[in-house]
């Protein structure tokens, strides 16, 4: 099936206890497509400036990802990010944001990607998200993700967000800012009666809990990673394995087991990429390795 993703291109710099990495490729989208490719074919809408310093169409050689909503804007910068990781390495700091093209007039979706089934809008401002789905003409499944900055500032606009997509996808503190609840699964069936049909909260190491419209619910460890030198991009990643099983299953929305896959497959991904620094892990990782990770994992929840 067809999945669509938008979101953010970067040039990121990182410093971790393990080392610093200078104007490397980040963003959203890009490790979205990365993993996501590992289970279906991916349409890449995302927009960067006549400064960008990289080849997309290389950095995806031999990969599934059309790159036909990619939009070099003249005149425009690149988004830029620069962040460090401290010794407790879930701690972060941002250093340094510039927002530049993200600033401006998002993307157009190309005409040839309006049929897109499955669809993820990544962390932007969720004006942009409805914006972007508006020009899909009937999606199966959409999922968006969010963050702590548009809880704050745009609060009303993401709750009119949530009427019109089927999951979210966030992390703990943000879900506990975003309905004042403490307790995780409260605050899951909070957000599902604003509109979404399931909400994913994602609790970093120690792994990530889904609720239904149903009542249904599902908790699932982290995969017990050693040597994590770089987590930027392992929630996009995550999203990216998640999203991409279903779709290549043609999963409904209803589908419990194959939400349930879809977790552990997204879990699985996103303890490859933390490994090493920006998308240097995908260099040496196969589907393969994936579903050994994900066969491992599922040995570790029998009792």
């Amino acid at each position: 099936m067809t999945l669509l993703v938008t979101g953010s291109i970067g040039i990121d710099t990182v410093k971790t206890p393990f080392g610093v990495r200078n104007d490397c490729l980040g963003g959203s989208v890009v490790y979205f497509s990365m993993a996501a490719g590992f289970f279906t074919p991916v349409r890449f809408v995302g927009v960067v400036g006549d400064d960008c310093p990289f080849d997309l169409v290389e950095v995806f050689k031999g990969r599934d990802v059309d790159l036909a909503g990619l939009e070099i804007r003249k005149g425009s910068k690149t988004f830029r990010w620069a962040g460090t990781y401290h010794e407790d390495i879930n701690e972060r700091t941002t250093d340094n944001v510039e927002l530049n093209v993200l600033a401006e007039v998002p993307p157009k979706i190309p005409a040839a990607f309006a049929d897109s089934e499955y669809v993820f809008l990544a962390n932007t401002h969720p004006g942009l998200q409805m914006e972007l789905l508006g020009q899909l003409s009937e999606p199966k499944l959409v999922v968006a993700d969010t963050m702590n900055l548009w809880i704050e500032n745009e609060n009303e606009a993401l709750k009119e967000l949530l009427g019109k997509i089927d999951g979210l996808v966030l992390n703990d503190s943000e879900a506990k800012m975003f309905t004042g609840e403490q307790n995780l699964l409260t605050a899951a069936k909070e957000i599902i009666k604003m509109g979404p049909k399931f909400v994913v909260v994602k609790k970093g190491e120690h792994g990530t809990l889904l609720a239904t419209r149903k009542g249904e619910c599902f908790v699932l460890p982290a995969y017990p990673t050693e040597e994590v030198k770089d987590p930027t991009g392992a929630g996009d990643s995550f999203a990216g394995g998640m999203m991409g099983y279903l779709a290549g299953k043609s999963a409904a929305v209803d589908d419990l087991e194959s939400l349930k896959q879809s977790l552990a497959y997204g879990t699985a991904v996103a303890s490859l990429v933390i490994e090493d620094f920006s998308l240097d892990r995908w260099q040496k990782a196969g589907k393969d390795e994936i579903e050994k990770r994900l066969g491992q994992l599922c040995n570790m929840m029998r009792f």
